[in-house]
């Protein structure tokens, strides 16, 4: 019987528009919590907006080129791939083992 081979899994990154939409769905987060702050620190619900208004844009510019940053940096993408062959490694000793006992019961 032939085993089918399985292919070693592709890193993939994240598409330049994944890396998008999460940074601005974090900013969202991340200015209303602000504007919070601003708010009980200073009273004023128009430094809040201000303040608000200026966090947005920084950080949402800053945040997505350290996410494109780190798509490109290949360092903690490769365990997987250790992890499979050593999983794939063990499985087909054991295989191997199996089929030897087995050969040896037949004779």
């Amino acid at each position: 019987m032939a085993t089918k081979r399985k292919t070693v899994p592709k890193i993939t990154k994240d598409s330049p528009q994944r890396s998008l939409l999460k940074a601005l769905s974090w900013r969202v987060l991340a200015t209303i919590t602000t504007m919070i702050i601003i708010y009980f620190v200073s009273g004023s619900l128009d430094w809040a907006l201000v303040g608000g208004a200026f966090d947005v844009v920084i950080k949402l510019l800053l945040y997505y080129l350290h996410e494109r940053l780190w798509t490109n940096i290949q360092w903690g993408k490769t365990w997987k791939r250790r992890a499979w062959k050593r999983h794939y490694r063990k499985m087909h000793r054991k295989q191997d083992k199996e089929k030897q006992k087995n050969d040896t019961a037949l004779v």
